[in-house]
This record gives C-alpha cells, structure tokens and sequence, in this order.
C-alpha cells in the first residue's frame, strides 16, 4: 500500500529568522523546486522522509550552504569535535539507505543488500548529520566525521516503514557490529516486536536511538501516545526543537523523550553532489544524538552501550526534556549511583590565576608606584637644590 501522504511542518517566523545565518551560494530558485516557504528563504530543497507514489526520486541540490548551521553552534560541536570525532565508531542508519556515492562520506559506508542507494534521500541526509566531512568552504559537518556508516534497509523505496522492516534492520545493524543504532522511523505500532529488537542490540551492546514521534502526521489524524522503537526499554527516544528554542507549533506532541536535539531548519547532506538539503523533524534530532553518541564510545570505548546512554541523558542540560550536550557528555564524571546529576570536569567557578603571571603583575605594579614616588619627589627636591646652589641644608 502506498504512504499517505503528510503534511509538511513550517516553522515559525522566529525559527526561519535565525535560520537565515545559513548564507547560501547565489542561486536561481526556480532550479530547486517547489518548496515550503520556510525552505525558499534560504534556498535550499526540503527533503523528506516519504515519497509519494508518483514523486521522482530525490534530484541533487544546485544550493550549497557556505556557512555552519544554527545547529552546530547550539550543540556546541567546535568544542566537542576536538574531544572526539567517532573514530573507530560504526553507526548504523536504519531507514531509506545511505547513498555510497554521497561525498561528504566517501569511503566510510558499507551498505547491506541495496541500502547504498537513497531514493528519497532521508537517509543520507540524517547520516550526514551524524558523519558528513567538513567541507572547505564551510559547510555543514557531522558531529563524528571519523565514524563509519553502515547503510541497512528500514524502509521501501519510497520511505514507507513496516514494523518488520524496522526490526529486521535493527537486528541486522546489531549482527554487523554497530556500536550505535540509528533508526529514522516512528511506529504506533509493533511494540513486541520492536522491544525484542532493541533488547536483542542491546545484549550485543549497541546503543538504539530513534525519533520519539514522526516527523509529520497523515491529514487529519492524531498522534499517539507512544512511538515504537523509541519507547523500547534501553533506546534514547529524542524529541526536536528549532532556532528559536521551541518546537513548531505544528509538531506532533509525545511526551516522555529521553533528550532533545536540534531538529527544525537543520541542513545536511543529499545522496548526489555537493549540494545541501534543509529538513524538519524528531528524525533528524535523533540523528544529532546517534552522532554524540558515536563521540562518546570512541572517548570512553570501555563503556557499556547503558552508560553511554546515561552519559548522553544525565549530562545534558537541564531542561524539560534534558537538551542534547556532547561536550558535557564527553567530559562528565558521573557518579556511581544512577539517577545522580554529572558533575563537570570543569570548574564552576574560574580558577584564580597561576602564581607566576600574578607574582610579575606585582612586580610590575611595584616597580611602577615606585618610579612614580621617584619622579614626585624629584619634582620637590631638583628645584630646592637648584636655590640653594645644590648645598646641604643648614649651610
């Protein structure tokens, strides 16, 4: 059966205003498409993460963003990626396949069966998200350019998703060696199934990060109460937010997300040429949080797919739900007992400066009061020794 089809999530003024820090080549936009008016403003195609029966698959994008995205600054990548860049890290995109041909990940995705291509393009832009390489002119970039990707099916050809499908890539993602599990769809069904899917990575110590809801409802209907795999017992269920902190007014609400992680605007990657896409949606979200956690087990292999979990959850910032940190996630120290709040490496309150710079300002501070004493009393004592003809007193 064909996917119905969705209606596509606009963003709010707010969110496309800080949005519009994404500069853009110079382009025609007539070349793009038809596009939400979210995504003219910028100029960049939206992508999507079902094709409808009669839609082409996804053409390459003329446009390319010259700038990093909101979302890197929010996630405070430039400090995280020096930590950490997901070397030795495999993450499995469960979801529409990864374009082998995509440059941003050339030579760093193994695709199972015929996951190496993308129709829709969903697929290669959350890996881009998760693992893209920084481009020289500034672009977007993953948060774990050194991890590999392992492209594995978890959709048809036009992004439609069956609960078997979905269980099917898990537990293949899981066999292959994925230390994390990145799956792009939102089921309101399949709970059995799904659950004994994420437990079967878990026990094989992969960590599952999925969206806590789609990333856009059927016309007229309403959201569940819960998502699968998203609510299974050991996967992160992720919720999005936008540049303006909040979640479109449009986007599906399901409570109980685990982390939160830019989702609204994000640019990234498509499966053909060096051009950009822009996407909204929880899917993309997850993609952020797969990527930190690719960070994460490369910093700390010895760690449990469990911990690095609470890793991600328990440093993150405070808020309802806890925002996605990959730099306090990769510094933390946590405490033994579970449920106890990080305690940073850094210090809260800055360090008082090192004793030698302090001793020299002294010094310096000395030796100036010093020079301005001699100079006051030079200033008394020259012109009453020129009046006396330079002789001592009392004679």
């Amino acid at each position: 059966m064909p996917p119905a089809r969705v209606r596509p999530r606009r963003p709010r003024a707010a969110a496309v205003a800080a949005a519009l820090s994404l500069a853009v080549l110079p382009t025609a936009l007539g070349a793009v498409g038809a596009v939400p008016a979210a995504a003219d403003s910028v100029g960049l195609p939206v992508v999507r993460s079902v094709l409808a029966e009669d839609d082409a698959c996804v053409e390459a994008s003329k446009v390319k963003a010259r700038s990093e995205p909101w979302t890197m600054g929010a996630l405070g990548a430039a400090r995280a990626r020096p930590l950490s860049q997901g070397a030795g890290q495999t993450v499995a995109v469960v979801g529409t396949g990864v374009a082998e041909s995509a440059p941003a990940l050339s030579g760093r995705v193994t695709a199972i069966g015929d996951a190496g291509r993308d129709c829709v393009g969903h697929g290669t832009f959350a890996a881009g998200l998760i693992a893209a390489a920084p481009g020289g002119d500034g672009g977007p970039a993953g948060l774990a350019p050194e991890a590999r990707i392992l492209a594995v099916r978890g959709a048809d050809e036009r992004g439609g998703s069956t609960v078997d499908q979905v269980a099917a890539g898990i537990r293949t993602a899981a066999d292959e060696g994925a230390s994390v599990i990145y799956v792009a769809a939102a089921l309101a069904h399949g709970r059995a199934e799904l659950t004994k899917a994420v437990a079967y990575a878990s026990d094989k110590d992969a960590l599952v990060v999925a969206p806590l809801a789609p990333d856009a409802l059927p016309r007229n209907a309403a959201p569940a109460p819960w998502y699968w795999p998203a609510a299974a017992p050991g996967a992160i269920g992720v919720t999005d937010y936008g540049p303006d902190g909040r979640r479109p007014a449009n986007a599906p609400v399901v409570g109980g997300a685990d982390l939160a992680a830019p989702g609204d605007a994000v640019v990234s990657i498509g499966p053909e040429g060096p051009g950009h896409f822009i996407g909204y949606g929880a899917s993309f979200a997850a993609a952020h949080v797969a990527g930190a956690a690719a960070q994460v087990r490369a910093r700390h292999p010895e760690l449990p797919a469990a911990d690095v979990a609470r890793r991600l959850t328990e440093a993150a910032y405070p808020a309802s739900p806890p925002r996605l940190d990959p730099y306090a996630a990769l510094t933390a120290v946590l405490t033994e007992e579970k449920g106890t709040a990080p305690r940073p490496e850094r210090a809260e309150v800055p360090p008082p400066p090192p004793a030698e710079p302090r001793t020299r300002a002294l010094v310096a501070a000395g030796v100036g009061g010093g020079v301005v004493l001699l100079v006051a009393a030079a200033a008394v004592v020259i012109p009453r020794g020129r009046a006396r003809g330079w002789r001592p007193a009392g004679r």
